[in-house]
């Protein structure tokens, strides 16, 4: 079933409250395990940190250019060449305040209100907001294992179909959250070459890019000039609070980007931007960490069908456990709750990802460490053999 919507009511992002509900109990001195929100457990890296502290300690941090530092843009125009064989002008890259602020400023230049924009069902909730709020139709198409968990030219053919809208643009997450799908080069070709064919916007989310434990994980810009690449230093990079990310653009969108982002952010942080710079030559370090996530998804693997739950989705990237709780319960919300407050692990319901079919299915984040996870885990075993 497709779910087309246009809102102007921003939906609760549960995860935020189950956090907050967190953070709570751990200050009050319960043993809270978090494994609700997408944050790496550990710190940016080594050469991120001092590369700031020089900078406070010269104490000149000021606004930059819109769109970003050259330096900044020239490391990440390498990051590209070194990682995907790519020579992208530093010109085509503009530096933003998170990926959140990637999206806003994607929507808001290729988009006009009432426009209709096809995503992912389950994906990641701020994307059905923050269009929701911009005024534009959210078409949300379900992905299943027939569909291999992703978007494909076929599926957007039949929403168009079905609901008689047209699409003015599509985006796509790979490595997808909370999924976990990574869409390979070639269903990647697929929609790229779909969407041009019909002057469609195609916006790729590589956030979670880096950390790929199966498949093949390519950048749409392999493929095409034409997509709007959304990128961050949140996840691989562990970089969450310093609000840093980055977007690759089509030459002709460089401009009207930057006329918005003057207006909306008057220029990403430089402090974050500095330390951003010296992270892209941190991937020994960041691959170790990568190491420890692959660790934690092959303890999970082994453990969680044991216990009855069964991943609803593939574990190919990200760091998340996707996972089919209808043996235990039909409120994926009511069970995240009690499970926090029964055992001190905090979890996501599946509702923020899919709200029509996620009352069957809860999230879990294995981004922290391979103690935590082991011991969550034993927590959650004990607590469903208690009759949860």
């Amino acid at each position: 079933m497709f779910s087309i919507s246009k809102r102007s009511e921003v939906e609760p992002f549960h995860a935020m409250d189950v956090l907050a509900e967190a953070t709570k109990r751990r200050a009050a001195g319960h043993p809270v395990i978090s494994m609700a929100v997408g944050q790496p457990s550990h710190p940016a890296p080594q050469a991120a940190l001092q590369a700031a502290r020089e900078a406070l300690a010269e104490g000149r941090i000021g606004y930059t250019d819109a769109l970003g530092t050259a330096r900044l843009k020239s490391a990440l125009a390498w990051h590209y060449r070194d990682r995907h064989g790519l020579e992208i002008d530093p010109a085509r890259i503009a530096v933003t305040t998170g990926s959140s602020a990637g999206f806003n400023l994607a929507f808001l230049s290729l988009f006009d209100p009432g426009d209709a924009v096809a995503i992912a069902r389950p994906g990641y909730p701020a994307y059905r907001n923050i269009l929701g709020a911009l005024g534009l139709k959210v078409v949300e198409v379900p992905v299943t294992a027939e569909t291999h968990f992703t978007l494909a030219p076929e599926s957007l053919e039949a929403v168009q179909k079905e609901s008689g809208v047209g699409l003015k643009g599509v985006l796509l997450a790979s490595p997808a959250n909370p999924t976990g799908t990574v869409t390979g080069r070639e269903g990647l070709k697929a929609l790229s070459d779909y969407c041009a064919t019909h002057s469609i916007a195609f916006i790729s989310d590589e956030i979670y890019h880096g950390l790929t434990f199966a498949g093949e994980e390519a950048s749409a810009l392999e493929l095409t000039d034409e997509a709007i690449v959304i990128n961050s230093f949140s996840k691989y990079y562990c970089m969450t609070g310093w609000r840093i990310g980055w977007m690759v653009l089509p030459e002709r969108l460089v401009r009207p980007i930057e006329r918005v982002a003057q207006s909306l952010y008057i220029s990403p942080p430089e402090l974050s931007q500095i330390a951003a710079t010296a992270a892209l030559g941190a991937s020994d370090e960041l691959d170790r960490v990568k190491a420890s996530y692959a660790a934690n998804r092959d303890l999970l693997l082994d453990r969680l069908p044991k216990i009855g739950l069964t991943p609803a989705s593939p574990m190919d990237g990200a760091f998340y456990a996707y996972l089919d709780v209808s043996r235990f319960t039909n409120d994926s919300m009511g069970f995240a709750k009690r499970m926090l407050a029964e055992i001190n692990v905090a979890a996501t319901p599946g509702l923020d990802f899919d709200p029509l079919e996620g009352h069957r299915t809860l999230r879990l984040s294995y981004a922290g460490s391979q103690a935590e996870i082991a011991e969550a885990v034993e927590r959650v075993a004990g607590w469903l053999r208690q009759g949860a």
